[in-house]
């Protein structure tokens, strides 16, 4: 921890942890007094610890307003999925933990593999700015994303207007495949999210102090010991080293 450090990341005093409240799999629930709890939160306390300071927790709806606010000055350190576009503002350590991103299609369908679904005509449901919908708008060469905001709203629209797929993370799709008769979760994968801890771009001292906590973080066991804690082993995957 050097000084430099620090200042970035407690420039308030306190450790401002931006959280994505949408995945269901970080975010586990809210204490009493209302702040979120699970891997997520976890994580940023240890760091507030380690600085010798209190966390305050900055909630976010969906990943993608965590992401917009990067500039704002309302957070230090934001817990979310590394992506190309978002590193055009936020400095990620390396991953912390790991989540297969698949599709769940209904009855019936074609479909054998993930790759099936990049077809000329296929509808696509998908979280609006989620890490797996970055991933596939650079991705897809012949199918169409159809965005809605929310893990919950992606799986609705995807029922209603029957498209032929819906893409999210394996273990919400698992979660979301009985409410659906018939449909299946496909093998396979057509990325891994990674999830990371940023800060603004620019703030060098503050990025090397998260690359070196992510990875003590793995290494001594914490991660994996936070993934037991709340109750997402088989659904999280610890990272492996850098």
């Amino acid at each position: 921890m050097t000084e430099d450090a620090f200042t970035e990341l407690a420039p308030t005093g306190v450790l401002r942890a931006a959280i994505n409240m949408g995945n269901p799999l970080l975010v586990t629930g809210r204490n009493s007094a209302g702040d979120p709890e699970g891997v997520a939160a976890d994580m940023a306390r240890e760091i507030a610890n380690r600085l010798g300071v209190d966390v305050t927790y900055v909630p976010f709806k969906s990943p993608g307003e965590l992401a917009d606010a990067a500039g704002d000055n309302v957070w230090d350190i934001g817990l979310i999925g590394a992506e190309p576009s978002r590193a055009r503002t936020i400095a990620f350590s390396n991953a912390y933990v790991e989540i297969d991103a698949t599709y769940l299609v209904p009855a019936g369908s074609p479909f054998t593999s993930v790759d099936d679904v990049d077809r000329d005509g296929v509808r696509i449901a998908v979280s609006g700015r989620s890490a797996y919908d970055l991933y596939l708008t650079r991705s897809l060469k012949h199918a169409e994303l159809v965005r809605v905001t929310g893990i919950d709203a992606s799986f609705d629209m995807f029922v209603s207007d029957k498209l032929d797929a819906l893409a999210g993370l394996r273990p919400a799709l698992n979660a979301a495949a009985p409410k659906l008769a018939g449909s299946r979760v496909m093998d396979g994968k057509y990325t891994t999210v990674q999830q990371a801890i940023g800060c603004k771009l620019g703030n060098d001292a503050a990025a090397a102090y998260l690359l070196a906590f992510v990875e003590d973080a793995k290494a001594s066991g914490l991660v994996g010991g936070l993934v037991e804690k709340h109750g997402v082993v088989g659904r999280l995957s610890v990272a492996p080293p850098a």
